[in-house]
């Protein structure tokens, strides 16, 4: 074979549609629209290791518990498992009242009556009828003219109407596609599917589905939503159809050209979960469902333990979700960058003072609480990350709330930690290396063993038992409040000269258990800033921890 120099000149541009006065750009979703799974059909086509019955059944009962009222549980002619399975379903009592299962068959009539006998049974069931109508397709794959594929769809609606007077027992609900819509002539389209209508007879009440599939993703999204809309406004008895939508990925803009589509008049989505199906998957209906959540629209799917949903796709599937995939990704609420991890830190804690519950906190679009997650993994701390994050780190695992400054020079510590070890630091790590810096006593100069205070006057009088460089000794100093004369002590016995900056302190926890958390900034002779932080069940005692702390920062 011989490269071309550009291969470009292979390709021609996708045609506009002969839409005018488009409605869709100035529409709002308000609403969520009827969802199928495909997973159980179109996802597990594509997968290396199709699902056996087991995988089958606990698939199934997820997309229940999710809240999907269609499902497309298979296609029964491929085989005796699939079959089975889908007649299992049937037979055992396994399809919930409100859940209507799917099948989809090729237009022959020995394929469409094994279709409708997997589901003889059922309550209600849908069977969906396709036969593919581009000109690719019709010129390479089947070598026929309009007319013909055109009878193809004819007869395929024949057998759905004979089969389901065949089996009356069953409320039989119809789905055609023409195949290959999205690069096919749109009126040829239309054609096809109003020749079906004119055979099935839907009704308002009882409406066809007809799905307009983008089977392999050739253009952008808009020109999608162009073809959805001119389809709804020019297909006869409009009213009698629910448009349907079954986009893929191959532009990496399944879900835009769906949510475009919705716009356009779409009344339903087929997709799968986390997108898998064949090339580069189906449409994502957790990334689509999800994004009308975060706009105030109630997509009337449940991802509230979006873990658990995950670890049962990633189970039948044998396929992982990926780490930054939209709202389940492991990674997809997490920041390493200081700048990020400051900004959700500050949106946190204005949250905090909020009178509302609007979600409002930067770099996060959806609460992660809302699908079941915790906020410790929202900062995770690496080389990257600045003194926000280090300082969410320490407040969410121990409840210590830093003063900036003090934020600042433990950051130093560990942005040192980070690029030593050149990996990310854990909540333990972190932890380590401030009980280091701040509250560890062993090989620091000075220890607290035992103290008191007496009163003289205006003054405070501090009297305590310290481990000096190893050495027991008892101090004293007098001041005008309590850490002054602390001060005054440990400079009178050979300690740095300070004076306090800032000083803070909060409790830890509640009832019998709550501690005292007390930050000192102290500055010295030279001009050095010295921080320190003391715990104890007594405050005035966390605050004498406090400063021989800084005094060890000397």
């Amino acid at each position: 074979m011989t490269m071309l120099r550009d291969p470009s000149v292979k390709y021609r541009a996708f045609p506009q549609v002969p839409l005018t006065n488009r409605e869709w750009p100035s529409r709002v979703t308000t609403k969520a629209p009827i969802w199928l799974s495909t997973d159980m059909r179109d996802g597990n086509q594509a997968l290396i290791d199709p699902m056996d019955a087991e995988k089958k059944a606990r698939f199934f009962d997820l997309l229940c518990r999710v809240g999907l009222k269609e499902i497309e549980v298979g296609f029964p002619s491929a085989g005796a498992t699939e079959f089975d399975f889908i007649s299992g379903l049937v037979q055992n009592g396994r399809i919930p009242d409100d859940v209507t299962v799917q099948v989809l068959t090729q237009a022959r009539a020995d394929l469409i009556r094994t279709s409708f006998d997997s589901l003889a049974g059922a309550k209600t069931a849908i069977v969906h009828l396709y036969n593919a109508v581009s000109p690719a397709w019709r010129k390479i794959v089947f070598g026929m003219e309009m007319p013909e594929i055109k009878q193809i769809a004819i007869d395929g609606a024949k057998q759905l109407r004979d089969n389901a007077a065949r089996l009356p027992q069953t409320n039989w609900r119809f789905e055609y596609s023409p195949e290959t819509f999205s690069t096919a002539e749109i009126d040829f389209s239309i054609e096809v599917c109003e020749a079906v209508m004119e055979i099935l007879q839907p009704t308002a009440e009882n409406p066809i589905i007809l799905n307009l599939p983008a089977t392999v993703e050739a253009s952008t999204a808009n020109i999608y939503a162009d073809q959805i809309e001119y389809f709804a406004k020019n297909l006869p008895n409009r009213d009698r159809a629910l448009i349907s939508l079954h986009t893929h990925n191959d532009r990496g803009t399944g879900v835009a050209a769906a949510e475009l589509g919705l716009l356009a008049g779409a009344d339903r989505v087929e997709g799968c979960l986390f997108g898998n199906g064949e090339r580069t998957g189906n449409t994502c209906l957790v990334t689509i469902a999800l994004n009308m959540y975060t706009q105030g629209v109630d997509p009337e799917l449940d991802f509230s333990n979006i873990d658990e949903v995950i670890q049962t796709v990633e189970y039948c599937n044998q396929l992982p979700v990926h780490p930054r995939h939209p709202y389940g990704g492991e990674l997809v609420y997490t920041a390493f960058s200081g700048s990020h991890q400051d900004a959700i830190k500050k949106g946190f804690a204005a949250r905090e003072r909020q009178n509302d519950e609007t979600w409002e906190v930067p770099y996060l679009p959806i609460d992660p609480a809302d699908l079941g997650r915790s906020y410790e993994a929202v900062i995770r701390v690496n080389s990257q990350s600045g003194k926000g994050g280090v300082a969410w780190v320490i407040e969410q695992d121990k409840g210590l709330k830093l003063p900036k400054k003090m934020q600042a020079s433990f950051s130093h510590v560990v942005q040192a930690l980070a690029d030593e070890t050149s990996r990310e630091l854990g909540a333990e790590d972190i932890w380590q290396a401030f009980e280091g810096k701040y509250l560890a006593t062993e090989n620091k100069r000075f220890q607290l063993v035992d103290w008191s205070e007496t009163h003289s006057g205006a003054d405070r009088i501090f009297a305590g038992k310290l481990m000096i460089d190893g050495t027991p000794r008892s101090v004293s100093g007098r001041g005008n409040g309590l850490m002054s004369s602390v001060i005054a002590a440990l400079s009178e016995s050979g300690g740095p000269v300070m004076d306090i900056i800032d000083y803070s302190e909060h409790a830890i926890g509640q009832g019998s258990t709550v501690q005292a958390a007390a930050y000192v900034e102290c500055r010295t002779a030279d001009g050095k800033s010295l921080f320190g932080c003391g715990l104890d069940t007594d405050v005035a005692t966390a605050s004498v921890r406090a400063i021989l702390s800084a005094a060890n920062g000397a």
